[in-house]
Formats: C-alpha cells, structure tokens, sequence
C-alpha cells in the first residue's frame, strides 16, 4: 500500500486514504509526510480541529507540503471546501493526503466536493498475506496470487498446508488489525469491545443523527452473531424492537464506517430466478468473534455452530483484500438460486470472467461439496462459453485435489502461500 499511496500522490491533487479505525492509516500517512519533508495533523487533537475550524482556508496553507491531515471527516464540510479552493487555485499535485475512518464515497460533502481532483485508496485491516511476508504477484490477468490463477484457470499446484484446524481457528478469531494480532484472547476481546464503543460513540455520532447509540450497538452485535447470512430487515427490526427505516438507516452507518461489508446477489441474466437478497460479512473475523464472545477454544469442537459462518467471513475478508490490490477490478458476489443452490463467493472480473469458491470448515472436502459450483459452471458453459474459469473448494485440510473439469479443492492458507 505504501507503494500505491506514493504513486497516487505523485499523479494526483489529493489522495484519499480511508478505511476502518485502528487498519493502520495513521503508521502509513506519518510516514509518507516524514519520507516527503511533509506535514502530519490528526484532528483527532482538539486544538488542530479547533484551528482548523476557525480558519480552515489558513489552515491547508500554513504548512510544509504534502499536508497529511488525518480523520478528516471530525472536521466536516467546511475543511474540504479549504482544500477543494487551494487545489483549484494551485493545481500542483501531491499537495494533499487526508485519511479518514468512514467510507468517502458514501460522504457527499466530500466526495462531491473532491469528484476528480482526488485518488482515492482504501485500506483494510492487514490479510494474511501481509502477516505473513508474503509478496502476491500480479499475473498477466491483472489479479494477484493464486486468485490470478484461478481466473486463468490454472488450480495452482500448490504444496500440501502445514497450518493446521487449531491454526485457522487461531487466525480467524485474531483478525488483522494490527493492534490485536499478538493479543490474548481476553485481552482482544476487551480491545475489540473498546473499540466498538469509539467508533460507534464517535464517528458514526459525528456523522449522522444517532439518537439510539444503544440500538446501533445491539444491531452491532446482532450483524457479528449473523456474519455469512443473508439480511432479512423485517426480522432483524422485530428482533431489536426498532422499526425498519431505522435499522436500515443504522446498517448504511456501520457499513460507512468499514465495519460491515455487503455481498451482493450475482447476476448477468435478468430472467433467471436468483435471490437477490444481499449477504452481510463484518469486515474482520476477529471483530465478529469478538463481540459474540467466541474465541479459538469455542470454535474447537466439531459441533461448534459458529465455526463456519465465522470461516466463511474470514476468507471473504482475505479475498476482498487480496483483489483490491489487483490492477483489474475484481467485484464480489453472492450466489443463490430459486432451486436452493448456493455458492459462498463468486468472483466477476472487469472481462466478464468468473471464478467461483466455496469455503468448508472440513479438512475431508468430497466432490459433492463443489455440486452447486459445478451447476453454475454448466450454466455458464451454455449461456457465455469461456465466462467461467474455476470453482474452488476451499478447506482447512491439507491438500489440493483436482474433482473435474475445472473443478478442485485447496488449502486455505494457499491465499497467502504465493509461489510466484
């Protein structure tokens, strides 16, 4: 990401680094200003915002460029018009970096206001890849690691696992934030459940007309204990005693916020009988174990319920991250038919291109576990010849297998285990 970030200021007025709290924005952003001869402000400092506030149009021209201003939406409207005027006088690039911990694109006041003056980059809590060293090339297809491969439908021959059930579960319940990796579990749990009380009390509260702080934290809570299922608004509002335009409202905060991410329904064929209902995932394993009181040793025993929704969430998080740094788009998706037939995760590239993948919480994966894939795969195969490129079953075994005609099971760690 330091790589991008320079890039993007070196082609760009302002660059826009948002993401979740705590992801790591401010180690990246101090260093870029100390590497330039720059300057860092974080207007989580209340005599910053208050300079800020009083003057804003001095304020983003009394300091040494790049000016990296961090959490710049605590500031608001008024700010972003400073910074909007002094690029439109001044056109040079690299002058700006503001980082922020709500989703720009779904601010107006700042979206509008810097609409093609700005490069917007987006950061998440660390994958496994970053953890753990691991470099992922870019492939020919423009998306990295083993992804790449799948979307040119190569299984990728990776060596057998060497993480063990123990190991995954270790990982799912840490997370990637940085500050929590090395934590013991009651202790994470503790920093995740302060954590929530910030971002909540602070951010969402700075932003919106909150007036049930309470109630967003319940609905928290209750997206952690429904992490991999489908959104069902009516029975959530019933369930929290709130009305449905309030809890809908609330979800569109949390997901500003980086705390949820939506899967929506995949589709080309208008006429087909899809369920179109989205998916919810929180955007990191370790939050959702966390607030519901999991951690590694609950999720041990093989009847363990919350194993596989928790897993699920964990390698959609890894897999969002990893394509995000891809050079194509790589958009994520959802998929469930009228007949029942579901698919944990399908993958569309920018070509049209499809890679499909299931997640088990099973180190013994069969073939029938890859049937509603292969039924998808099918379909494609008749409708848009070439649009379908691998179905993967990814498990906690330590294997990869071949089951048919673009059809295989791997590892999960082979997300992060790139051989090149």
């Amino acid at each position: 990401m330091g790589v991008r970030l320079s890039e993007a200021l070196d082609s760009s007025r302002v660059v826009v680094l948002h993401g979740a709290r705590q992801s790591g924005k401010t180690t990246l952003a101090r260093a870029l200003a100390s590497d330039r001869g720059g300057t860092y402000v974080t207007l989580d400092d209340d005599q910053v915002l208050d300079a800020a506030l009083a003057d804003p149009h001095t304020f983003v021209r009394a300091h040494t460029y790049p000016l990296v201003i961090d959490e710049i939406q605590v500031a608001g409207e008024r700010l972003v018009r400073a910074l909007k005027m002094a690029v439109d006088s001044d056109p040079i690039r690299g002058r700006y970096v503001i980082t922020g911990s709500t989703n720009f694109l779904t601010v107006p006041t700042i979206s509008e206001s810097l609409a093609g003056r700005a490069a917007i980059l987006q950061l998440s809590p660390l994958s496994q890849a970053e953890l753990a060293g691991v470099a992922l090339n870019v492939g020919p297809g423009g998306v990295p690691g083993v992804i790449g491969r799948w979307f040119e439908s190569q299984s990728g021959g990776a060596a057998p696992s060497g993480t063990s059930r123990d190991g995954y579960l270790e990982k799912v319940c840490a997370g990637g934030y940085p500050e929590v990796i090395d934590l013991e579990p009651h202790a994470r749990i503790r920093w995740f459940e302060s954590y929530m009380d910030t971002v909540l009390g602070r951010d969402i509260v700075a932003l919106g007309d909150i007036r049930r702080v309470s109630l967003l934290s319940r609905l928290l809570r209750l997206a952690a204990a429904s992490t991999a299922t489908e959104i069902n608004i009516t029975k959530w509002a019933q369930r929290l005693g709130a009305d449905r335009a309030t809890v809908e409202s609330y979800l569109g905060w949390l997901e500003t916020v980086f705390l949820v991410r939506y899967l929506p329904a995949w589709t080309r064929n208008r006429s087909a009988r899809v369920i179109r209902r989205p998916k919810l995932h929180l955007t990191d394993s370790g939050l959702a174990a966390a607030l519901v009181g999991i951690d590694a040793d609950a999720l041990r025993p093989p009847t363990a319920t919350g194993t596989g929704p928790l897993l699920e969430t964990f390698v959609v998080n890894e897999i969002a991250r990893q394509v995000g740094t891809g050079i194509r788009r790589v958009t994520p998706h959802q998929y469930r038919d009228s007949a029942g037939r579901e698919v944990d995760l399908v993958l569309e590239r920018s070509d049209s291109a499809v890679a499909a993948i299931e997640v088990k919480a099973t180190a013994s994966p069969r073939g029938a576990d890859l049937r509603h894939i292969a039924a998808l795969r099918d379909h494609l195969d008749t409708t848009e010849p070439g649009a379908f490129r691998a179905g993967v079953l990814l498990h906690m075994g330590a294997n990869s297998l071949n089951f048919g005609d673009r059809l295989h099971s791997a590892p999960i760690d082979v997300l992060w285990r790139d051989p090149g």
